[in-house]
């Protein structure tokens, strides 16, 4: 006894200390913190902040063609000859010693040189206007880079929100059609209704059983994808959820949505004003007209500036006593090269009409996703403004279909026909508001004008 004792005190322990612990785990995720998240950790968004770095590191580089270049070298250099000696011989008397054959001679050497490219065909004017389109264009990229990725996110959070409330809508049901089945088996057994309909009752609950396990299937997997799109651990349990987002969408909303997003012309311009993807290929057709003049430059001459400094000498400690200072100006101009020239000029006038009609067809395709998105959210109001009044009559039809069953007055066929249109109507009232939802922030993404 007194050892089962000590056992339920330990149980208890470990109940109170690890079931705390396991809510501890459950962690929350608004939608803001959501899209925080993926922002930090999707890997698109890192290569297109890398391109950014890139591209800058370009631009930088258009700037030192400005600046003289400046190298320092130095040498060492050893010379050693072995011929053969000579015999001593006397002159006059005296003793001319004979030499060895062997000679060794060192050269040591340093210096620095400076060069300056005065003209070179304006090329370098085209390559930093080149360069820094590029950058820009680069930046734009990845500003749209992350409105894809914020947009993604969002329409994965709102798909969990609602798979989430048909979870709801099927257990509502399926609590419903329990308690209509104690009702009837009850009826059955005081003998005012047949086992046919226990059994077609079963059936249905049977059924809203199996329909509950798909809806909660579907929950759980559109969780699991947004776990997996934000870069999260899918096997830690998060909780969805976001008090600022409303099942319920008011007329007036609806109304001054209408409003702001009913001219279409405004629409579309706001959109070639915002969309960072247009402002890229319009940098990227700047970068390729500056291009043209980088592949033109090849037809002038260039001037180059210089100047040298160096010290020499056989001996490392004597090196400073031999000092020599040049400096001059040279020019260069290719006159003919086998039409390379022209083919490299061909080549970028070629890149720039291409990217010319990159930019119109960036153009065509705004318009045409500024127009279906409209429509699309046009057609979510409606759909909304339909499925509240279809669940208005399905809710009506439903509770009359009970009480004309319950009276003996209907059948249970008619009943469970009422039910299932009831959930159906919650279930397209729950589909309605999420599309809307869903449809205007994609009217949002479209006309580009969200910054993060």
């Amino acid at each position: 006894m007194r050892g089962f004792r000590a056992f339920c005190i330990i149980m208890s322990t470990l109940v109170f200390v690890l079931v705390p612990a396991a809510h501890a785990q459950v962690q929350g995720l608004t939608l803001d913190r959501t899209v925080a998240i993926a922002l930090e950790r999707n890997l698109q968004v890192s290569q297109a902040q890398n391109n950014v770095e890139s591209a800058q590191s370009g631009v930088l580089a258009a700037y030192g063609n400005y600046l003289p270049t400046l190298s320092a070298s130095g040498s060492w250099n050893r010379y050693q000859q072995d011929r053969p000696g000579t015999t001593p011989y006397y002159i006059g008397g005296v003793l001319i010693p004979g030499t060895t054959g062997f000679s060794v001679n060192n050269n040591f050497q340093t210096g620095v040189n400076l060069n300056y490219t005065v003209f070179d065909g304006f090329a370098r004017e085209g390559s930093l206007s080149r360069a820094s389109s590029n950058a820009v264009s680069a930046e734009h990229q990845a500003a749209r880079t992350k409105q894809a990725i914020v947009f993604q996110v969002e329409s994965a959070y709102l798909n969990v929100l609602r798979d989430e409330q048909l979870v709801k809508v099927s257990e509502e049901n399926l609590r419903r059609d329990e308690r209509q089945l104690e009702r009837i088996t009850e009826s059955n057994r005081v003998g005012a209704l047949s086992i046919a309909d226990v059994y077609r009752q079963q059936s249905t609950v049977a059924a809203d059983e199996l329909a509950l396990i798909n809806a909660e299937n579907n929950y759980n997997k559109a969780k699991t994808d947004l776990l997996a799109l934000i870069g999260l651990d899918v096997s830690v349990e998060y909780a969805i959820g976001d008090s600022s987002i409303s099942i319920e969408i008011s007329a007036a909303e609806m109304d001054s949505t209408v409003a702001r997003y009913s001219n279409f012309r405004s629409l579309s311009e706001r959109a070639l004003n915002s969309r960072p993807d247009f402002l890229a290929a319009r940098e990227q057709f700047n970068g390729a007209d500056a291009g043209v003049g980088v592949a033109r430059s090849g037809y002038f001459p260039r001037l180059n500036a210089s100047a040298s400094y160096g010290i020499s000498n056989t001996e490392l400690s004597r090196i400073s006593d031999n000092k020599s200072l040049g400096w001059g100006l040279s020019i260069y101009w290719n006159i003919f090269d086998g039409f390379n020239t022209n083919q490299t000029l061909q080549s970028a006038i070629v890149q720039k009409k291409n990217a010319e009609v990159a930019l119109l067809q960036a153009e065509r395709d705004i318009n045409a996703d500024v127009k279906k998105a409209v429509l699309d959210l046009e057609a979510a109001r409606k759909q909304y403004e339909v499925s509240q009044k279809g669940l208005i009559s399905a809710t009506e039809d439903r509770k009359i279909a009970e009480e004309r069953y319950n009276l003996g007055a209907g059948t249970l066929l008619d009943l469970l026909t009422a039910n299932a249109g009831l959930v159906q109507a919650q279930a397209d009232k729950v589909n309605a508001v999420y599309n809307y939802i869903i449809a205007k922030r994609n009217l949002e993404y479209v006309l580009g004008e969200r910054a993060y």
